[in-house]
Parts: structure tokens; C-alpha cells; sequence
């Protein structure tokens, strides 16, 4: 049984830095994408079969504190938490620390939206089953 906790391990790399070797804020971001979509991808929630459809995820509301510097070569670990589910949204808490040292921490809303009519949508049921299964 999955948790309702993940990690996700990423390396900060060159093009991850600024010109003094510090992580570029908007980056932190990207890591956070990345491990929501893994976790998905655990939960064997494949977003691809879903955009097939015209349906996926869309980030609505970010909140985002900035706490320490991550550096190069810096072997970051993203830690995400589905803290609440709805009928056409989730939220995320997520936070990224580097030897157990909290850099930055973030709660993401995501909106679930048909493509096609560019309008919210209720979460697929085969999604919304695999994500209660976990919370």
C-alpha cells in the first residue's frame, strides 16, 4: 500500500543555478511539478491517457516560502502530501529539503479541467479512486 506521503530525489544542476550557483527561485517549481507527477505515476495514474481525453491537472493557486539556498550539486529530496481532495481539485503540501535542512516548502491547488470546454471538471473517478485509496 502507497502512502499518503511521497519523496522524489532530485540533483541540482548547472542549468538549475543562477550565475553564483544558488537554485533560481521559479526552479523550485519545476522540482515540485516533477514529484506530483511521479507520485501520479506510482499510483499508476498515467496524465498522458488523460490529456488523450482532454482532461489534466492545471495549477489554480501557489503559495511559496523560500526559507534557505539550495546549490549546485545539492542532492535535493521533495517530500508532497495530498492535504485535501475535492470534486475538481487537490491540494498539495510540499516541501524540499536538503540534509533534512527545510529549503522550501509550498501548498499547490490544482484545478481539474476539460481542455475541450476550458472549464473545470470533476477528477475521473479511476484518478479520484487512487487518490483517496492513498489519503
Amino acid at each position: 500500500m502507497l502512502s499518503n506521503q511521497d519523496t522524489f530525489n532530485v540533483r541540482v544542476y548547472y542549468e538549475d543555478t543562477d550565475a553564483g550557483g544558488i537554485v533560481y527561485y521559479a526552479n523550485y517549481l519545476k522540482f515540485f511539478e516533477r514529484a506530483r507527477t511521479e507520485w501520479l505515476r506510482k499510483l499508476n495514474v498515467s496524465q498522458s491517457t488523460f490529456l488523450e481525453q482532454n482532461v489534466g491537472f492545471v495549477v489554480r493557486k501557489v503559495e511559496m516560502d523560500n526559507l534557505a539556498s539550495a546549490k549546485l550539486d545539492d542532492e535535493l529530496v521533495v517530500s508532497s502530501k495530498i492535504s485535501q481532495i475535492k470534486r475538481a481539485s487537490l491540494i498539495f503540501e510540499q516541501e524540499i529539503t536538503c540534509q533534512q535542512k527545510l529549503l522550501c516548502q509550498v501548498t499547490v491547488r490544482v484545478a481539474c479541467v476539460d481542455f475541450k470546454l476550458s472549464k473545470p471538471c470533476s477528477i475521473p473517478k479511476s484518478i479520484l479512486g487512487a487518490l483517496q485509496s492513498v489519503s
